[in-house]
């Protein structure tokens, strides 16, 4: 007998629960509010899957199969032209204010939310394990780029990740992460 799933915690409810193509074939495919999350964490913020995985607190391996079931269902469903239904889940929906402590960057203080993906062509490129700077290369995402000393991925500077790593650091006593 499967051990029962942990409750996922989300911070966003859907603008929309529905979508539908052009012609619709009437087959409909359910997208659970958990995989809507793990979408909108991995592949709209960026996050590596490990982080994700603590804020929706479950493990990396449970936020991994969530998101590569998401990802199946999204491209059965258009390749298919079939319907997506956002429902739900075992999810525990953060209230706003908690979302906003700990997102607080990207909120708009009236409540909405900025645009959380792009920061401008200014700035640099930073490497998460020995710090090397890059100017960042407009329309070039900067964990496309790997540090030419460390060969990681590296980090859009002042960016929520960033952060997140420099706080990690501190936690660790300054040690790499």
């Amino acid at each position: 007998m499967p051990r029962p799933s942990k409750c996922r915690r989300i911070f966003i409810k859907p603008h929309c629960r529905h979508f539908s193509p052009e012609n619709p074939k009437g087959e409909i495919v359910f997208l659970t509010l958990d995989e809507l999350e793990a979408i909108r964490l991995a592949d709209m913020e960026g996050l590596y899957q490990e982080d994700a995985a603590k804020f929706m607190n479950i493990s990396r391996q449970t936020f991994g199969n969530i998101l590569s079931s998401a990802h199946k269902k999204i491209a059965e469903s258009l390749i298919g032209g079939k319907i997506i239904k956002i429902e739900g889940g075992n999810v525990n929906i953060e209230k706003e204010g908690t979302f906003t402590r700990v997102r607080r960057k990207h909120i708009c203080l009236k409540g909405g939310f900025m645009n959380q993906r792009r920061m401008g062509q200014e700035g640099y490129c930073v490497c998460p394990k020995c710090g090397f700077r890059k100017e960042h290369q407009a329309g070039l995402p900067c964990r496309e780029e790997r540090c030419p000393h460390c060969n990681i991925p590296m980090v859009r500077e002042g960016s929520y990740h960033h952060q997140l790593i420099e706080k990690n650091k501190g936690k660790k006593g300054g040690k790499d992460v």
